[in-house]
């Protein structure tokens, strides 16, 4: 048991490192030049401009005044970063389509100026005037905008398991940050573009640990794990970067800007990529999950499990089950149909039993646009007896009954499900005994197919 508690452990040390690439950082990390976000390589991917635009940016700050959460007390560090306007400035440099002049530090530079002037001036002579500075770069355009979202636990999670003192789970945290950007024009005033972006921050961790008595007085005790954090500059850089791309190509698209060759637009793959992550992200909602489209009106199962009979005998059988259900969908979440049923019910040396059943019923789907939705259902209907040694007056078995399970939708009108059921009867009669407080019932296992038509 000791060797298996240790083989244990080390299985599980290798898995949380092929999972995070675990290296204990024993050792500082030599600085790194420039490390660029996934997408500045799109970034720099952009087709090349008639004309670059001269742009300012004056502040491109956090709205949203967020703190960092702290459990030990107030903390008074920011949850975004402070120095967008730099990111900025960088990713409109490094696209190709702007030429950004300094306004965020414009005090400085004209305290600079003033200084160079008036050196100059002390310095010259009649023979030798000062030369004049060359004259200030004006924008023709304004980027604004800002941080203007930042939502912590927009979707947490884990999963764990633990058996004789051993165990692992995992544990996620997902944050959003939402950028806003704008181009103004100078002259006019007038917004000619705003576009905006969202990037998610993961938050993971994984970790397994072993207690165990290895000997009457030796215990074995031993954890490993890891957690990660996707850094917020990151993903701050990413939703800027991507929204620099979006006020490009957008601005192409409006006529704000040319193309060096027209025919780039035509042909070039960053529209295209670009048209490709719009599309995606309107297929999604705001947890980044795929919106399905709606089901269609009317959906047709064919089902087959189990079920076991939970009768006045002490040994059921379990015996197989079919059905047949149509459906009409009332809303979005709301189903109204019917269901024919069929399959047998046993008890070891007991009874035999084959039935047939019709169902009236209501399903209500907890998520109707997502392609793995939990249902669950109510009903009433009838069981039909079909033994020969059944008495007439109780071969018709009224019934309610209730059930949920999972669907997943494979395709737009094909969902694939697994369903537990449950059939009480109204007449106490399944078994031709009548013992006990409660009457029969019958618990089921299905698995189905479902088609839709419009």
């Amino acid at each position: 048991m000791a060797r298996f508690t240790l083989l244990f452990l080390l299985v599980s040390l290798l898995g949380l490192g092929g999972c995070a690439n675990y290296l204990a950082p024993f050792e500082t990390q030599e600085v790194r030049p420039r490390p660029e976000s996934p997408h500045n390589e799109a970034l720099r991917d952009l087709p090349p401009p008639a004309e670059k635009v001269v742009v300012a940016v004056y502040r491109f700050r956090d709205q949203t005044g967020q703190y960092k959460p702290s459990s030990v007390g107030s903390s008074f560090s920011t949850a975004v970063t402070q120095g967008a306007t730099s990111i900025l400035v960088r990713a409109l440099d490094e696209s190709g389509w702007f030429v950004p002049i300094e306004r965020e530090g414009l005090s400085n530079l004209l305290n600079e100026r003033q200084i160079i002037q008036t050196t100059r001036a002390q310095n010259a002579t009649p023979d030798n005037p000062p030369p004049g500075l060359p004259p200030l770069l004006f924008a023709g355009v304004l980027i604004e905008g800002g941080i203007v979202g930042y939502d912590t636990n927009v979707m947490t999670g884990g999963l764990g398991a633990r058996y004789l003192g051993m165990g692992a789970s995992g544990q996620f945290r997902q944050d959003q940050v939402t950028v806003y950007l704008r181009a103004v024009s100078t002259q006019t005033g007038r917004v000619l573009k705003t576009v905006h972006t969202t990037k998610t921050i993961l938050s993971q961790q994984l970790d397994a640990s072993v207690f165990r008595y290895v000997d009457a007085n030796k215990i074995l005790e031993a954890e490993a794990g890891y957690t990660f954090n996707e850094p917020n500059v990151v993903a701050v850089t990413q939703a800027i970067e991507e929204a620099v791309i979006g006020l490009v190509l957008e601005g192409v698209r409006d006529n704000l800007w040319a193309l060096a060759d027209p025919g780039e637009l035509a042909r070039h793959t960053a529209f295209r990529a670009y048209d490709e992550r719009v599309a995606d992200a309107g297929s999604r909602d705001v947890f980044g999950r795929v919106v399905e489209p709606p089901r269609d009106r009317i959906a047709l199962s064919l089902t087959g499990g189990v079920q076991r009979a939970n009768s006045d005998y002490a040994s059921p059988l379990v015996r197989p089950a079919v059905g047949l259900e149509v459906r009409y969908r009332l809303s979005p979440r709301l189903d109204l149909g019917a269901m024919i049923t069929g399959g047998g019910l046993a008890a070891d040396r007991a009874f035999e039993r084959v039935h047939g059943g019709m169902d009236m019923l209501i399903r209500y789907t907890v998520l109707p646009n997502s392609s793995l939705t939990p249902f669950l259902t109510a009903g009433a209907g009838a069981l039909l007896l079909y033994d020969s040694d059944v008495d007439p007056d109780e071969s018709i078995i009224p019934t309610l009954g209730a059930g949920a399970g999972l669907e997943v939708r494979v395709t737009p009108q094909t969902g694939v499900s697994l369903a537990l059921t449950h059939t009480y009867t109204l007449l106490d009669a399944l078994d031709d005994a009548v013992q006990g407080r409660y009457n029969d019932n019958v618990w089921g296992l299905r698995t189905g197919v479902t088609f839709y038509f419009r």
